[in-house]
């Protein structure tokens, strides 16, 4: 089959990328709204459920720095059309789990595979973009990043109600092969082409210096900082929820994710004023709003819930786009791939510590706790941004 032509800057390449940005979350936290029907099915505790978020989440960090070598050896756009169909296996095999532990090990298979989806989706995004607006490339990837997150709650919340968890599996598994497919046919061609490994930074003080520089560090600990915070709220909040006074079924809570919806609508717009605002105050704002949001999760309204995870989601997809259009500025030209692939091990690790580490809170001091715990991260990272941030290491 030939190569697509779209010109990167032209409306249909963005569009090819929004496909990517939603392939890439599709299956990440498809089981959040299930959490509390597969505490109960498997028998487990709550934190040992949300270890099905975390399984996915850790692998995407991990497989990052691999899916980097990968892009550099057989070009970016062969490497997230091979992951996008990879991704297909563990998630039909889910289906097939005996147990929690089994459903542990597929997660985690299905996060090995993401990275050359998104990883490798932002290098793409970041080098094909760079003369045409690499906001608006990441508006764009964020935005499918939005709609694949709501889209992979929903079916999985949807075929779980009307049949089991494990048609829920099996579900996700025809989406993600419909969107491989979807990939394989629009996204166009990058820049780079397969062939030997390239060399990049060589291991060591000397050769990885780059990666300590502040301006880095402080884009790196945003990315953290900011899935913690969004992964730790709808993680937590689903058991918040199914408790009284709210008693919300398994679909009731699927359809509360339509809240990512609003991100959808409002990322489009943002990629020209992330590009004329700047990334700071970019992250700034989004905090302050996500403040804001968490406050309202705190009122006994399910409407003020929802209206302050609304303000969360939204605010964590403006900052995650800020942050990774910072890489332009904040990583050397030479390491840019390497550095979108430190970003996402990051950012991935926070979401997989998010879905954790907060439940000491929630066992202690249920959702205010939790809530509490959740704000002190997010403003810890923030203000790394604010400090480190107004110098930037211009390429």
């Amino acid at each position: 089959m030939a190569e697509p032509t779209v010109r990167p800057e032209g409306p249909g390449s963005l569009l090819a990328l929004t496909v990517v940005g939603a392939s890439a979350t599709l299956n990440l936290y498809s089981t959040q709204p299930l959490l509390p029907l597969l505490g109960r099915t498997l028998g487990v505790p709550p934190v040992a459920a949300a270890l099905t978020v975390s399984a996915t989440t850790v692998a995407v960090a991990l497989g990052s720095p691999l899916a980097g070598w990968l892009a550099g050896r057989y070009g970016r756009r062969r490497t997230i059309v091979a992951a996008l169909f990879a991704l297909v296996v563990p998630t039909l095999l889910a289906a097939t789990s005996r147990g929690i532990a089994d459903l542990w090990a597929w997660r985690f298979l299905q996060g090995l595979a993401v990275p050359g989806i998104y990883a490798v989706g932002i290098a793409y995004a970041t080098v094909e973009w760079q003369a045409h607006g690499v906001g608006r490339a990441m508006a764009s990837l964020m935005t499918g990043n939005v709609l694949g997150g709501f889209l992979g709650r929903l079916v999985a919340a949807t075929a779980a109600a009307r049949a089991s968890w494990r048609a829920a599996f099996l579900a996700l598994g025809a989406v993600t092969l419909a969107a491989a497919l979807a990939v394989r046919h629009w996204l166009p061609p990058g820049s780079d082409r397969p062939g030997p490994a390239r060399s990049g930074p060589r291991a060591g003080p000397a050769g990885w210096g780059w990666l300590l520089e502040p301006p880095l560090l402080a884009t790196l600990a945003v990315g953290m900082g900011t899935l913690f915070t969004n992964g730790a709220m709808f993680t937590y909040v689903t058991f918040h929820l199914s408790a009284p006074p709210f008693s919300l079924s398994v679909a009731a809570i699927g359809w509360l994710f339509a809240v990512y919806l609003v991100g959808a609508a409002v990322l489009p717009f943002l990629g020209r004023w992330l590009d004329e605002l700047g990334s700071r105050r970019a992250v700034a704002a989004s905090t302050l709003v996500t403040l804001l949001g968490m406050g309202l999760t705190l009122l006994p309204s399910l409407a003020a819930v929802a209206a302050g995870l609304v303000l969360v989601s939204t605010a964590a997809f403006v900052a995650n786009a800020a942050a990774t259009a910072h890489l332009a500025v904040a990583a050397p030209p030479a390491v840019r791939s390497a550095a979108a692939g430190a970003y996402v091990s990051s950012y991935y690790l926070g979401g997989a510590l998010g879905a954790v580490l907060p439940g000491a809170a929630w066992h202690r001091g249920g959702w205010p706790a939790t809530v509490a715990f959740n704000a002190a991260v997010l403003v810890l990272a923030t203000a790394g941004a604010l400090i480190h941030w107004r110098r930037p290491r211009v390429p």
